[in-house]
């Protein structure tokens, strides 16, 4: 029932999201055929509205540039805190159909190692259904579950586990 709940908060989210210029370009940029002049990429729905000159993946003020998303203990529900942050990723990802990512799941040393691979998997593909939920086609993103093999700190204890459960979302190309 949870997860009924979250995707129907996303679903909400989106819908309300969609009107924002984030997605839709404003007045000032003409449009929504905006591109960002040094790669070609499509910038329409991802707009930040700050004075960054440089990639959107990479403004600070964007919410592109999250691209860690992280996890309760043993849960692969994506926290309502980054429904925001996966909502512009997808429209990103849906304006600029070449563009693709990887999507790592990752998970804490605790439980077996078969049990955490299928935990981190689940969590990417959590992630891969919220930025669909959005526009970005399936064929754009990769879903890769590395368990505990990948740790981001190599600590055994609470606030090294938390930095351990996440999904890494990596634009290889960028």
């Amino acid at each position: 029932m949870k997860m009924y709940k979250n995707l129907l908060v996303s679903v909400l989210l989106s819908t309300a999201l969609a009107g924002c210029s984030m997605f839709g370009g404003d007045e000032m940029s003409g449009g929504s055929d905006a591109t960002n002049g040094t790669s070609g990429v499509n910038t329409s729905g991802v707009d930040s509205g700050s004075a960054y000159t440089g990639h959107p993946l990479d403004d600070p003020s964007n919410p592109l540039s999250t691209k860690v998303i992280y996890f309760e203990f043993d849960s692969s529900a994506v926290a309502s805190q980054y429904e925001s942050v996966l909502a512009a990723h997808g429209a990103y990802l849906a304006a600029n159909p070449g563009v693709s990512v990887v999507l790592e799941g990752h998970a804490d040393e605790r439980g077996t190692r078969e049990y955490n691979i299928a935990l981190s998997e689940r969590r990417a593909k959590g992630v891969q259904n919220l930025i669909s939920l959005q526009g970005a086609g399936r064929n754009q993103s990769e879903v890769v579950g590395f368990g505990e093999e990948k740790p981001a700190s190599l600590g055994h204890d609470e606030q090294s586990w938390q930095l351990n459960r996440r999904v890494e979302i990596v634009y290889p190309a960028h």
